[in-house]
């Protein structure tokens, strides 16, 4: 592609959201990889088919929906079953990511288009990017931010933050890091930074987001 795409990534509680509106707000086009991985698996689509198939309808919501906290809760603890979920989502997502790619550069082909992928680097996507933006926080940054986000416990935050790869080592796939332990307005000088090295273009002026 000649386009201008890059992914963007971090951990969980790691401000992905607040970072990606930012982005937004100076012009970049956002693809939410969550968001996909909720259509692939919508009622009816094959992914959704193979997802019952292995796991059952007891994971079903009354409106045939798959419910995500169950599915989560049965291959949490599992990396067997988790690996399988993976092999029937993944390359749907990136099948999708890369026709909405596709459609948005068609729509506006001098706009720079940001994937937010969660696991960008478990998944192994990274190879597809030619820029990956890390969103870089401690993990006792990310321990409050989880317990207070979900009311959870330090045990629970805890296990799931280390479910996934650590952020020390998702610095080595990076080719931007944005610290998100500082503030909203250090944030935001950091995005516009990046924005403008990848885009090649000066960040339009904006204030810096609200919220997480």
């Amino acid at each position: 592609m000649s386009f201008k795409t890059a992914a963007l990534t971090g951990g969980i509680a790691s401000g992905k959201s607040t970072v990606s509106r930012m982005f937004q707000e100076l012009g970049a086009l956002l693809i939410d990889a969550d968001q996909v991985a909720r259509q692939v698996v919508e009622p009816g689509t094959a992914a959704w088919q193979e997802v019952v198939e292995h796991f059952g309808s007891k994971i079903l919501l009354p409106n045939h929906h798959i419910n995500r906290q169950k599915l989560g809760a049965l291959i949490f603890h599992q990396t067997e079953e988790r690996e399988i979920l993976n092999r029937i989502v993944h390359p749907r997502v990136i099948q999708e990511i890369d026709r909405q790619k596709q459609e948005l550069f068609h729509q506006n082909p001098d706009r720079f288009i940001l994937v937010d992928v969660p696991l960008l680097i478990e998944a192994t996507m990274h190879t597809a990017y030619e820029f990956v933006i890390l969103i870089y926080t401690p993990e006792a940054v990310q321990l409050e931010r989880l317990k207070a986000r979900d009311n959870i416990s330090e045990q629970d935050a805890l296990a799931r933050i280390r479910s996934q790869m650590p952020l020390e080592e998702k610095r080595r796939y990076a080719t931007h890091i944005i610290d998100n332990a500082c503030s909203l307005e250090q944030t935001h000088e950091q995005v516009v930074t990046v924005y403008q090295e990848i885009s090649g273009r000066t960040a339009r002026p904006v204030h810096p987001t609200k919220g997480s």
